[in-house]
């Protein structure tokens, strides 16, 4: 007899173990199936949190390198890569295990395996020894995330030819690396191996870094980056890499077909990810998928075959973590008959440089394209008090209102702590505050969030410190 179940989550992601969580609690008898050995998938394993260690720690030891100019005596400052990379793994096992001790906490039965649809609610599963198992089950929901994408004709090798999965995991550091695409995940990573020593060359097919960021915030970033050594290459095209044994020839031409050639070390592709719904065997139970193979569902992330639901990277949106959470959650309790939803004019989207670069709602773009009547208010960080006496002082907040009404419509941040600051905008947001809601708010001193409330200020030209 095969084991039942309520609701079964097909992949252990931030969706998926969020979800699956979510489930337990509201009562139903709930499994969880991930192929990877562990928990939380590429976040935890393979993106967001190694990457922020990596992040943190060449952000450390590039600052470390210049304590002396702040009257900091260390001697010479000297990078073990083997034992970094191991302080990167620890993270990742203890966040890992922590995923398990939830499940377990909250009675989600974890299978370690390859799910896929025997029938619309029999689940087939290869475990790690290979061996087959089925389980029923009432309810579905799909949360496989997404793979990178790798450019045409080229295969990564994780070596030479990395994704972001090998970019996390070089035993040293390259001479020369180029990055193709200049996105979140290359910028971040081509930040990390640039501290670390790397001459980093930044190859990008449009005339602007991180496409669809409010565009006064997109120049400003290259500018810092290009300040700490990164090379930017712009309209420039990738027409192939040739690969030897210890290195690669990346072949370019540029907007006007001059065709450049960049000899080096490692070549990071990080040029967009695409859905995993490969090996589901969703066309047999009849799960409708859209021209980029993500699955189609409706606002309460249902599928068009009912029992079956589906949310994250495999469906439209954002591919954000968190963004796969919230719509783990508001699945979860739709299926019980709530009304789960998710605000998807509020999602911040965050770059975990130095400085960090945040967005939430709308572009001046955007707000362009469409017609709506806004005001701007801007603040630097220069003028920030904190942010001159730690002597991080690059960037700025950027908040955009209607202009009739005075709501927010989007706030840009680029500067210190600018993801964690981007949350005051978020919850403002989605409580539809007007910026002088911000602005009447008292901030504390000396904070960067002074420059939150000075921003919001600037909006109606009353600034103070400015």
């Amino acid at each position: 007899m095969s084991e039942k179940f309520q609701a079964v989550v097909i992949g252990g992601g931030p969706g998926g173990y969020v979800c699956a969580i979510r489930l337990a609690q509201l009562g139903l008898k709930t499994a969880c199936i991930e192929s990877r050995g562990s928990l939380g998938g590429t976040c935890l394993n393979v993106g967001c949190i190694p990457s922020k260690n990596l992040l943190n720690l060449s952000d450390n030891y590039n600052k470390a390198k210049n304590f002396s100019k702040l009257g900091i005596e260390i001697g010479e400052v000297k990078l073990n890569l083997k034992k970094m990379m191991k302080n990167k793994d620890k993270a990742v096992t203890i966040l890992t295990k922590g995923v398990e001790f939830l499940f377990k906490k909250n009675k989600v039965t974890y299978f370690k395996g390859t799910g896929s649809f025997k029938s619309v609610n029999k689940i087939y599963i290869l475990d790690e020894q290979k061996k087959k198992i089925i389980i029923e089950t009432e309810k579905t929901v799909i949360s496989t995330g997404s793979v990178a994408v790798s450019l045409p004709g080229i295969k990564f090798d994780e070596k030479i030819i990395v994704s972001s999965t090998g970019a996390l995991a070089l035993q040293t550091v390259p001479k020369k690396m180029v990055v193709v695409g200049g996105g979140y995940i290359g910028l971040e990573m081509g930040s990390v191996w640039s501290r670390l020593g790397a001459e980093v060359h930044v190859v990008e097919f449009l005339e602007t870094i991180t496409p669809g960021m409010d565009r006064e915030v997109s120049a400003e970033f290259m500018k810092i980056l290009k300040k700490q050594g990164i090379q930017f290459h712009m309209q420039t095209k990738v027409e192939g890499i040739k690969k030897s044994t210890k290195s690669a020839t990346v072949l370019t031409s540029d907007k006007d077909g001059k065709k450049v050639n960049f000899e080096c070390d490692v070549v990071l592709i990080s040029v967009g990810r695409k859905p995993n719904t490969n090996n589901l065997n969703l066309e047999s139970i009849g799960v409708e998928l859209d021209e980029k193979k993500r699955i189609k569902t409706n606002k309460s992330f249902q599928t068009n075959v009912n029992n079956i639901y589906a949310i994250g990277d495999v469906i439209k949106g954002p591919m954000l973590a968190h963004k796969a959470e919230d719509e783990g959650i508001a699945v979860a309790e739709n299926i019980v008959g709530q009304s789960g939803h998710v605000n998807y004019d509020t999602i911040p989207g965050v770059i975990y440089t130095a400085p960090e670069v945040a967005s939430i709602g709308k572009t001046e773009e955007q707000l362009k394209e469409s017609n709506t009547k806004y005001k701007i208010g801007k603040f630097s960080f220069m003028a920030n008090s904190r942010a001159k006496a730690i002597d991080e002082a690059e960037g700025f907040v950027k908040i955009l209102a209607d202009e009739k009404t005075d709501r927010v419509l989007g706030a840009h941040i680029i500067g210190p702590h600018a993801g964690e600051l981007i949350a005051e905008i978020a919850i403002g947001m989605e409580f539809g505050a007007s910026a002088e809601d911000i602005a009447r708010t008292c901030h504390a001193h000396p904070t960067f969030s002074e420059a939150v409330k000075e921003a919001a200020l600037s909006v109606d030209k009353r600034a103070i410190h400015s």
